[in-house]
């Protein structure tokens, strides 16, 4: 696209933001729970998030490089990248955090028929529908192919299904989601990668209950869930039958990218604000410890270099010109940046940083995170794992 026709989308971008986007939505999140979810049981924190939501949704923007029929905005990947570029410009908030937009929209239009895109894919869109991904299980974590939840072929008056039975963990926020995307066996006898099938169900059934697993944190963003005679229609096979693992490893690829965005941090004070306001300022306006300010240099150093590394992976990930496999790598690298830094906030925090509920902490915040950035090593495929894929698959060394 000519950079004249760039100019002027930005133009228009920049002047629809300014025009649109409520003051309220141009402040960090300072939870998951000040986030906007979506879903039927989602409930807005102020009526400036709803609108926010309205606003880009109506516009296609909150999935802004979907084709308009499935409720995105059509934009090329240049233009999307001006959109998130004047987006950051005025710090505004995401309209909408979705395991539909990270995860299964991506595997919908790469494997879904194209009833099923219509169905699934603007509801996800409009933030309608929550999802959640019902993979790993008590025996089959790490060795994912492992699974043992059946689902079972039957015929009613009502036409063709599968009867579901078994257990997922670790399924994030499965008591608040509406929809699962769920990895279930449907050939026992095959091969343990090819018996395998990637189906969609509604979780607001008989038969399907989640039960929050409250995590060293104090929050309980997981769940275990328990499967009993639940039912998934035949229309909402994605792709063929025993031939989930296919859909499941380009899923990863996808989740892996998700995770990896840790590495360019979130909202709220910087590391070096936080330092200044615990330590403060010494000879010419610098931090007073030299030592946590060397830290944090070499942390924003690397920090530039991985969002560097990040939009060139995004840019040849979507023209499909990457090793698939180099997710792995942004995986294991995005979350030993997020966990180094939510070591150095606690460092930076000082002996304040170790308190647990106050409001002048913001419940612990610091704790909490630093907390919950322990498990980004685990989540998405261990990093030992992750580590395994890139020796293999990327640097080709033998086993």
């Amino acid at each position: 696209m000519p950079d004249i026709d760039l100019d002027s989308f930005r133009a228009e971008t920049r002047a629809w933001l300014e025009e649109n986007c409520p003051p309220e939505m141009r402040t960090p999140a300072a939870s998951d729970d000040d986030q906007c979810w979506g879903g039927r049981k989602f409930t807005f924190q102020s009526e400036a998030q709803k609108l926010w939501l309205e606003r880009m949704a109506a516009k296609g923007w909150t999935v802004p490089d979907w084709a308009p029929e499935y409720g995105g905005g059509g934009l090329s990947r240049a233009e999307t990248r001006v959109l998130h570029q004047e987006m950051a410009r005025i710090k505004a908030r995401s309209p909408l955090s979705s395991f539909g937009i990270w995860m299964l929209g991506p595997a919908l239009l790469k494997y879904g028929t194209e009833d099923q895109k219509r169905e699934h894919l603007p509801p996800i869109a409009r933030g309608e529908i929550r999802w959640c991904q019902g993979y790993s299980e008590p025996g089959a974590g790490s060795d994912l192919a492992g699974l043992q939840t059946r689902a079972v072929s039957a015929t009613d008056e009502g036409g063709d299904y599968y009867i579901i039975n078994g257990q997922k963990v670790w399924t994030s926020y499965a008591d608040k989601a509406d929809w699962i995307f769920c990895l279930v066996r449907t050939d026992p006898e095959a091969p343990k990668h090819k018996g395998i099938s990637f189906i969609l169900f509604d979780m607001d059934q008989p038969g399907v209950e989640p039960k929050p697993i409250r995590l060293i944190s104090g929050s309980s963003p997981f769940c275990e869930t328990f499967f009993t005679d639940a039912r998934a229609e035949k229309k909402d096979l994605v792709y063929e039958e025993n031939k989930g693992w296919d859909v499941a490893k380009y899923l990863l690829g996808h989740e892996r990218e998700m995770i990896s965005g840790m590495g360019h941090g979130g909202g709220g004070k910087t590391l070096p604000q936080m330092a200044l306001d615990s330590v403060g300022v010494g000879a010419g306006g610098r931090l007073a410890d030299p030592l946590m300010r060397a830290e944090i240099a070499m942390f924003e150093v690397r920090a530039a270099a991985y969002r560097a590394q990040a939009e060139r992976f995004n840019d040849e990930w979507k023209a499909g010109r990457i090793n698939p496999a180099v997710s792995s790598m942004m995986k294991y690298y995005g979350t030993e940046l997020n966990k180094r830094r939510n070591e150095l906030a606690m460092q930076a925090g000082g002996t304040g940083a170790l308190e647990w509920e106050s409001e002048e902490s913001n419940g612990g915040k610091s704790a909490r995170d630093w907390l919950r950035s322990k498990g980004n090593s685990i989540e998405g495929g261990t990093s030992e794992i992750q580590l395994n894929i890139v020796a293999k698959r990327v640097l080709e060394l033998p086993g």
